[in-house]
């Protein structure tokens, strides 16, 4: 899949039926032995420029227990179909990324056009690199789960919250 999208090449799959679609995602539901082989994919372009708008995948199956919802399900959306729509719903107006997502920028409004959302502007802005500062999410996510810190408005971390508590 990986090559086809580099290359340009439509999918096998691409113009599959929908009732064919709709019976494969019952399966990755399932998460069937065929069901695992599958992934949904966004039909947008398959030769665009911008790579990011060459047929990306949305939902795909993952086994791994969920940290709220157990293994109740199967299938998920991927990061790039759930930002748009999360923020879209949850009124975000300005979503501030990172230029290393802004071939992604397309990718993101196309989401919400397609599904007639509301739009959500991007702010590109350069990332900050500190020296000896943890500046990751996923790795500041580890202190707030061992205790190291009080919250994600501590004072110590480099957060919007914790900087903003320590000029009060």
């Amino acid at each position: 899949m990986r090559k086809e999208r580099m290359d340009g090449i439509a999918s096998k799959r691409r113009d599959t039926p929908v009732d064919e679609n709709v019976r494969l995602f019952i399966e990755m539901k399932a998460y069937s032995e065929e069901g695992q082989r599958y992934c949904v994919r966004a039909k947008i372009s398959v030769d665009s420029k911008n790579k990011a708008l060459r047929d990306p995948v949305i939902y795909r199956c993952n086994a791994t227990p969920h940290h709220r919802t157990g293994s109740k399900y199967k299938v998920y959306p991927t990061y790039d179909f759930a930002c748009p729509v999360v923020d879209s719903m949850e009124g975000v107006t300005h979503a501030l990324r990172t230029l290393e997502y802004k071939d992604r920028d397309a990718q993101y409004a196309w989401m919400l056009k397609a599904l007639n959302m509301r739009p959500v502007k991007v702010v590109g802005f350069s990332r900050m690199n500190f020296v000896k500062t943890v500046l990751s999410k996923r790795k500041l996510q580890w202190f707030v789960d061992n205790g190291y810190v009080s919250g994600w408005d501590d004072p110590r971390f480099p957060t919007v919250r914790g900087i903003c508590l320590c000029e009060l």
